[in-house]
């Protein structure tokens, strides 16, 4: 048997223009595992000349930029911000004034509860070129890796990704009666404050309390968790079981299928190919390939 052996220092070409000076690229860095992470990412990264990234962006990911490239956290969480979303774009136009490269770097994508279009609408008005790479959303990746689809021809015809958490810790108003219908997949980001709300509502409007609900905490990294709930009794799933943010909320019939499609998954890491097939590996390499740690 042959092994191939690739390189780590990937090349490839893109059809576009590099990064310009006084530019702000804004940047999906997906949901965590840095393997998600798209190839224009990635160029975009070894670019640029500083970096304004939130908390869900991985050490990894941060470690694939120039080493020269400096660095401002701008990470939020609920009631503790690093910086307000104003100073945050405050910062970018006062970064491209001075003529930086400016990447700025969100986990997910950036137009799906990432504010990249308040960002880009800000920088419209101050006169500064900004262009936009989508990433993988949390949506998609959290249930890739828990082992379910978030639609199935035979459980869920439509999906919606909703937010768990307005603006200025506002009330919650959704449209419930849309959420609470059967063969859908709604999926809450943000929502864990909210869950008893959220139980509650979808509930009052014609869910039944058996209604399946997954809990992914920390999708696609090492520390990732997920556990099946209801309706019913969500709330008392996490109180019991310490979740925390980032933990996304999923309420369907799909999350079901995780029982079938989890365990027979593929899950074999680089140190595992390389041991099957006899291929010498660097441990230390290795290690360093492997190891993740979130913010």
């Amino acid at each position: 048997m042959i092994t191939h052996r690739h390189s780590r220092n990937l090349s490839f070409d893109l059809d576009e223009a590099p990064l310009a000076s006084g530019e702000v690229a804004i940047v999906g860095a997906g949901p965590g595992d840095p393997g998600l992470l798209t190839l224009r990412a990635l160029s975009l990264l070894q670019q640029a000349d500083c970096l304004v990234f939130d908390r869900l962006v991985s050490q990894e990911v941060l470690a694939m930029a120039s080493a020269s490239a400096r660095r401002y956290y701008v990470g939020k969480a609920s009631r503790c911000h690093a910086l307000t979303q104003d100073e945050t774009n405050a910062l970018l136009v006062r970064l491209a004034g001075e003529g930086k490269r400016v990447l700025r770097l969100k986990g997910g994508d950036p137009y799906i509860f990432g504010r990249g279009g308040e960002e880009a609408e800000y920088l419209i008005e101050h006169g500064v070129g900004f262009r936009v790479v989508p990433g993988i959303t949390s949506a998609s990746g959290c249930s890739t890796y828990s082992g379910f689809p978030l639609t199935h021809r035979d459980f869920a015809q439509s999906v919606t990704f909703v937010t768990g958490h307005c603006k200025a810790d506002g009330a919650l108003d959704l449209n419930w009666a849309a959420l609470a219908v059967p063969n859908h997949t709604a999926v809450f980001y943000m929502g864990l404050a909210n869950a008893e709300l959220i139980s509650r509502e979808l509930q009052r409007h014609g869910l039944p309390a058996t209604h399946p609900v997954a809990l992914v905490e920390r999708g696609t990294t090492p520390e990732q968790r997920h556990v099946l709930a209801t309706l019913g009794d969500v709330v008392e799933v996490i109180e019991r079981e310490g979740f925390q943010p980032p933990t996304l909320i999923v309420v369907g019939e799909v999350v079901r299928l995780s029982d079938t499609l989890a365990p027979a998954m593929t899950r074999m890491t680089r140190r595992d190919a390389d041991a099957d097939t006899g291929a010498e590996s660097d441990s230390a390499d290795t290690a360093v390939a492997m190891g993740r740690m979130a913010l």
